[in-house]
């Protein structure tokens, strides 16, 4: 049986930018990448495409999350810098090396959770302006949710967005698999609309068979995004593209 999983639903939205890639080493570490690629252009598509392959195949090699993403975020740095601001990208990686603990990267708000003993534990802190500027009692929205802070493509330093921003380009996280648990990495499309409405993303997470799960976590996130947005105006219907990798970790 597989290990793991990947679907994607465009949403109501004509195309999609996202990417996702699994690369496995000879000893046995296995590298998961999710792209949410930002736009609507074939270009940026196959960008993403290339881009989470190269992830995936870095980190696997040198059995590190960091690892991979810096490679590439240093490669479209580079771009950025010398041709001008191009393709653009959330970016999460996972990384699980036998006997060793699960190490997560992070640029933009695409988020790793790690399903276990009934509940669902969020891996990542988003980077976007609703982090940068929390929740108050008298402005109980915060910042732009939907404006990142750093994202693959950047050409801005840790340092950089650090001053601006107050947490680097890339984030990273380390934790120790102590028994079975499930891995979700999903894009913002995936997770934001079971997060407002308080569906249990464990429970969602649940099944015995990975591929019909995935696929139905991803549905369900377009079907709630739309009816809560119909709900809102009927004129103006609208759900996100969601897409999303589920995988059986052991230690």
């Amino acid at each position: 049986m597989r290990t793991y999983a990947t679907a994607q639903h465009t949403g109501t939205d004509p195309g999609q930018c996202d990417a996702t890639a699994v690369r496995s080493a000879p000893d046995g570490t296995r590298a998961y990448v999710l792209l949410d690629g930002i736009g609507r252009r074939e270009t940026t598509h196959q960008w993403a495409l290339g881009a989470a392959r190269q992830i995936a195949r870095t980190a696997a090699r040198k059995g590190d999350a960091e690892a991979g993403l810096r490679h590439v975020y240093n490669l479209c740095r580079d771009d950025a810098i010398h041709y001008g601001s191009g393709h653009k990208a959330a970016a999460v990686v996972a990384v699980k090396a036998p006997g060793k603990p699960l190490t997560v990267a992070w640029c933009g708000d695409s988020r790793a959770y790690l399903m276990q003993h009934g509940i669902a534990v969020r891996l990542t802190e988003d980077h976007n302006k609703r982090r940068v500027y929390p929740p108050t009692a008298t402005d109980p929205y915060g910042g732009n949710r939907n404006h990142i802070t750093s994202f693959l493509g950047s050409d801005a330093t840790d340092e950089d967005r650090q001053r601006q921003y107050g947490h680097p380009a890339i984030e990273t996280a380390t934790r120790k698999i102590t028994g079975p648990c499930r891995l979700l990495l999903a894009s913002d499309g995936a997770y934001e609309p079971h997060e407002d409405t308080r569906h249990c993303l464990y429970t969602e997470c649940d099944g015995d068979d990975l591929i019909p799960t995935v696929q139905a976590l991803v549905n369900l996130a377009v079907d709630t995004a739309v009816k809560t947005s119909r709900s809102l105006d009927p004129n103006q219907v609208y759900a996100d593209n969601a897409t999303a990798i589920l995988a059986d970790l052991t230690p």
